[in-house]
């Protein structure tokens, strides 16, 4: 027993200090383990919400975004959550009953409301962007434009969203916001990765953005808008062609094959076998060619098909200036355009129109769409219905019109090549979210595409934590090798005592 007394009192880890020491050691290690353990459990995602109302010529979407509300106006992605197609035509549509334009959107809101969380209500931005429909209905009657604007803002004013206004977009401003998105939801910009040109086509205008080494703005300063975007600069070339939206380039082509007022119109456009009267009054109402009408005209005319593609394209050629440029180089009606470079992503009605004809895969030739087109065009009307009896048939009976007008608007007019066309790919999504130039709107107001690169630690935060712990364990021990000498001189005198 004496031994064993005499072995306890010799060996340091027996003594009071060590031990209280040590139970210190433990502890603080304990602690840091916990610690590093909360710190790094996951924890439930927030997000926050905005709101983006595209108010077109032909209908209005709402759209509702979301991205880490951790990582606002940094490097977040931004992503669609939900859209919601307002039933009914554009808000210019409502020009003598702007009333119902605000009615309009009340589904809508409703479904936004239910989509985003109570609690983020009153802290998630509204906008409204109207584009060629309601820059027509500006040309044409102000008045009216501004009592539709009105009710709309006070409908949307009543929602629980902040709301942030209602805005008239240039056709600029439209074409650059288009190419923002597709670039930024294909990761292009945030990698400063080469650029994709961005095509849009809706039912009053049509949009070319893209970069080009070759565009320094001086020639056309008007079609350049300038971006600095993760720490790179863009110099981009845009331009919107107003009244070249795939429904009033219809408008164009039958206001020149009713110039001199006939009572019966043969369209190669259409499919042999389709007619329809048609009022004078209707077609000429829009302002992209109320002041083309010919004097005295019938009321009505007779629109039948003969189904020719070719026939169909040249008749489609009218309504474009190709011989007036006073730049180096033009698209068409005097616009100046760079060069085309890299891809290109086609949206929105070319995408809706060459999905109809089949014409989307990346291996479909130029070739190809001009002998799908020659054969769908030619093909009987009543075939046509009976193969697609769920589709409206103000609508089916266009398809042969839109697909040789996008067919002659990239070639024709915006000069894509047998080569070229193939570096078009047409898309309605981008990583779930439609390509658009609703995101690039929203992006650009709420300033989350940061203007230089955004910082990053040079460690994850559970790397570091972990360094941390190591570190302290290290003192920790070497702190303990320090007081040995302490402890070697108090077990002496507890010996000599």
């Amino acid at each position: 027993m004496s031994g064993q007394r005499e072995m306890k009192e010799k060996n340091p880890w027996h003594t009071p200090v060590a031990i209280i020491i040590t139970v210190i050691g433990v502890i603080v290690i304990v602690a840091l383990v916990i610690v590093a353990v909360l710190q790094n459990r996951p924890l439930a995602q927030k997000y926050k919400y905005g709101i983006v109302l595209d108010a077109g010529s032909s209908h209005t979407a709402l759209y509702i975004y979301q991205w880490p509300a951790e990582k606002d106006n940094n490097t977040g992605r931004v992503e669609q959550k939900q859209c919601c197609k307002v039933n009914g035509p554009g808000i210019s549509s409502y020009a003598s009953e702007p009333e119902k334009a605000g009615e309009s959107l009340k589904a809508c809101m409703q479904e936004a409301e239910q989509w985003v969380p109570k609690i983020r209500h009153s802290e998630t931005p509204l906008y409204l962007g109207a584009t060629a429909g309601m820059r027509l209905l500006n040309m044409e009657n102000s008045a009216a434009s501004d009592k539709v604007f009105k009710a709309v803002e006070e409908a949307l004013r009543k929602s629980p969203f902040s709301y942030e206004g209602t805005r008239l977009l240039s056709g600029q401003a439209e074409g650059a916001f288009g190419w923002v998105t597709v670039n930024y939801l294909g990761d292009r910009l945030s990698q400063g990765l080469e650029t994709t040109g961005a095509l849009d086509l809706g039912g009053a205008s049509t949009q070319i953005s893209f970069v080009s080494d070759k565009y320094d703005g001086s020639e056309s300063p008007s079609n350049t808008v300038n971006f600095r975007l993760y720490g790179n600069d863009y110099e981009l070339y845009t331009h919107s062609f107003l009244c070249y939206g795939k429904d009033q380039a219809q408008k164009l082509k039958l206001a020149h094959q009713t110039q001199s007022g006939p009572d019966a119109v043969e369209d190669p456009c259409y499919h042999p076998g389709y007619n329809k009267t048609k009022m004078y009054s209707v077609l000429y109402e829009s302002p992209c060619v109320s002041n083309r009408k010919p004097q005295g005209p019938p009321e009505t005319f007779l629109h039948t098909g003969t189904g020719n593609s070719t026939q169909c394209q040249e008749a489609v050629k009218n309504i474009f200036n190709f011989t007036d440029c006073k730049y180096s180089q033009c698209s068409f009606n005097g616009v100046y355009q760079p060069t085309l470079q890299g891809p290109f992503e086609a949206f929105s009605a070319y995408y809706f129109v060459m999905d109809f004809l089949n014409l989307t895969d990346a291996s479909v030739t130029l070739e190809d769409v001009k002998k799908k087109l020659e054969l769908y065009c030619a093909t009987s009307w009543s075939q046509i219905v009976k193969e697609h009896p769920g589709i409206k048939e103000k609508y089916l009976a266009e398809y042969c019109f839109s697909g040789t007008y996008i067919l002659t608007l990239l070639t024709e007019g915006y000069n894509f090549t047998s080569v070229s066309y193939s570096d078009i790919k047409f898309i309605k999504k981008i990583k779930g979210s439609d390509a658009g130039w609703t995101l690039g709107y929203m992006l650009n107001l709420t300033n989350m595409i940061p203007a230089e690169a955004p910082d990053s630690p040079p460690l994850p935060h559970a790397g570091y934590v972990s360094i941390v712990s190591i570190c302290v364990v290290v003192i920790f021990i070497l702190l303990l090798f320090s007081i040995r000498p302490l402890w070697l001189r108090y077990f002496k005198k507890q010996q000599i005592v």
